[in-house]
């Protein structure tokens, strides 16, 4: 019975103390990682990241995958760029092209899913490719920024707004100190709001129950193909979202910025299955994802890691992880024996 109650206490906090430790150990071991200004890199990280894994959550829910969202994410970011620098847009403009070109991706992948039954997982990553090469044509592959040169030779003369870069920079004053940036707040409202329509509306529960079992969902009258559509609609426009946020932190196109989005969000995503003992998908463990990430990026970059381990330790974190999700879970149900 111990053995059992071992167990149920691991599964349910083994990550959350995990959690802990780890800021424990950078606290101690990397000077300034507890400060204020280290607190508000890992928050504006997480922000972007967390959106764009909590896009891939709902699609995680009717049990497919999305490996787009880092090239919509990038093309969003490309697309507000080049809306305002060269086509001299307002911002509102430029910010309704994005999410509309992120839900005309996401309607894509889902046609491809449920009406010509290609895997989720080719017709998202044939998007990815796509997108890749598209973002890249209109400026053969450059960043956009003011004063650039065209390729008919001209000069962009645009300039992102005032209003646009408010969006990636400002940050609310909180007791006094400007602490707390807009994507952050942008993103915890979109977590709550994620996890609210999943966990307890119908809507929500309805998607679980086609994740869990996709035909007994539809004999009882759910429509199943609509659901998932709509979950990649979501996981779209939250890349799109991510994408403007990150060229209103940057103020301009750069056209290398989101190569790592891909594998953080993924990483965030999947990650939350082990939060809370959850073993599915969830928004409040993608969000604990999102920030466990951040933690341990900035962590290593001010011990000074050497940039290419840190793939190698979220590789090692991500299976830590799994192995508290699946296999400590399979042994509960067993009773905690071989």
């Amino acid at each position: 019975m111990n053995d059992q109650r071992f167990l149920n206490f691991a599964i349910r906090y083994g990550f959350l103390i995990l959690l802990v430790c780890l800021v424990l150990y950078f606290s101690l071991s990397a000077s300034g990682f507890a400060s204020p200004r280290s607190a508000v890199f890992v928050l504006q990280s997480v922000a972007i990241t967390g959106i764009l894994a909590l896009g891939v959550t709902c699609t995680l829910v009717v049990d497919g995958f999305d490996l787009s969202i880092g090239s919509v994410a990038t093309s969003a970011l490309m697309l507000s760029a080049y809306a305002m620098v060269i086509l001299e847009y307002p911002a509102v403009v430029a910010v309704l092209l994005c999410l509309a070109m992120g839900a005309l991706v996401g309607l894509v992948n889902g046609l491809l899913i449920v009406k010509f039954k290609v895997p989720d997982l080719l017709a998202t990553l044939g998007m990815m490719f796509l997108l890749i090469g598209l973002q890249r044509i209109p400026t053969q592959g450059n960043s956009i920024a003011t004063g650039m040169s065209l390729p008919d030779g001209s000069v962009a003369e645009g300039s992102f707004s005032a209003a646009f870069l408010w969006i990636g920079r400002h940050r609310f004053d909180v007791v006094l100190e400007r602490l707390v940036p807009v994507p952050v707040v942008l993103f915890l409202l979109i977590a709550l709001a994620i996890w609210v329509f999943l966990g307890f509306t119908r809507h929500g529960r309805l998607m679980y129950a086609i994740g869990s079992n996709e035909r007994a969902a539809a004999l009882v009258g759910t429509n199943v193909n609509r659901y998932k559509i709509v979950a990649y609609m979501i996981s779209g426009v939250m890349a799109s979202v991510g994408g403007i946020l990150l060229a209103a932190r940057l103020g301009r196109g750069d056209i290398a910025s989101g190569n790592n989005l891909l594998l953080d969000s993924v990483a965030a995503a999947l990650i939350g299955f082990a939060v809370l003992g959850a073993a599915r998908p969830n928004a409040f463990g993608t969000a604990v994802g999102a920030l466990f990430v951040g933690i341990l990026l900035q962590g290593l970059t001010m011990m000074n890691a050497p940039y290419y381990t840190q793939d190698f330790v979220k590789g090692v974190v991500l299976v830590v992880a799994l192995v508290f999700t699946f296999y400590l879970s399979a042994r509960r149900g067993t009773g905690g024996h071989n």
